[in-house]
C-alpha cells in the first residue's frame, strides 16, 4: 500500500517545464491520463483514455472541455496542472481517494476555472468535508453541483445554506445520507 501511494505521488508531480514546452491542455491530459482519469476535448463527443493515444496534432489544437476523474489516483500535488485550462466546464470526482478539502480549495482558486467550470460532480470522495465544499464558493460561473456519498460532510444543511447564498443560480442535488 504504501508503493502505491508513492507510486501515485509520483504520477502526480508537476512538470513546469513540460507544461511550458507543450501548453497546459496538453500536460494536463497527459498527468490526468497517467492518473487514470479520462478527458474529452472541446468538439469531440469521445472520452480519451489511453495515454498512448493522445492526439498529435498542432500544439494547442485540443483542449479540455470535461474531466472524469473516477477511480483516479489525481492528488493535489497535481492540480498545478488545472492552471491555464480554460475550456473546462464539466468535472466529475467519484471515488477519488486521495481528493480533500485542499484539492477542492485548489480547484476553486483556479482562475481559469473560476471562469469556465459550469458542473461539478463530487461523489464517493471520503476526505471531504464542509470545508470543501463551502470553498467551492468562489466558482462563480457554477451551475450545477452534484454531491453524493460524502461522509465527511456533517453540517449538511449550513454548508448548503451558505453556497447557495454565495452562489444563487447554482442547482445543488443531493444523495447525502
Amino acid at each position: 500500500r504504501a508503493f502505491w501511494g508513492w507510486l501515485n505521488a509520483v504520477f502526480n508531480k508537476v512538470d513546469h517545464e513540460r507544461i511550458q514546452a507543450v501548453g497546459p491542455d496538453r500536460a494536463a491530459s497527459e498527468w490526468l491520463l497517467r492518473c487514470g482519469a479520462l478527458v474529452r476535448y472541446r468538439g469531440s463527443p469521445r472520452w480519451q483514455q489511453d495515454y498512448n493515444a493522445l492526439p498529435t496534432g498542432p500544439l494547442g489544437t485540443y483542449k479540455i472541455e470535461a474531466i472524469n476523474a473516477t477511480d483516479s489516483c489525481i492528488m493535489y500535488r497535481g492540480f498545478d496542472y488545472l492552471d491555464g485550462l480554460e475550456h473546462v466546464t464539466d468535472i466529475k470526482l467519484e471515488k477519488c481517494m486521495y481528493i480533500q478539502d485542499q484539492c477542492l480549495e485548489r480547484l476553486s482558486d483556479t482562475s481559469t476555472l473560476q471562469k469556465s467550470l459550469q458542473q461539478l460532480k463530487i461523489i464517493s470522495c471520503g476526505n471531504v468535508t464542509d470545508k470543501g465544499i463551502l470553498a467551492l464558493h468562489k466558482l462563480t460561473n457554477l451551475e450545477y453541483l452534484y454531491l453524493s456519498d460524502l461522509p465527511g460532510i456533517r453540517e449538511k444543511e449550513k454548508t448548503f445554506r451558505v453556497l447557495q447564498q454565495a452562489l444563487p443560480k447554482l442547482q445543488l442535488e443531493l444523495d447525502l445520507e
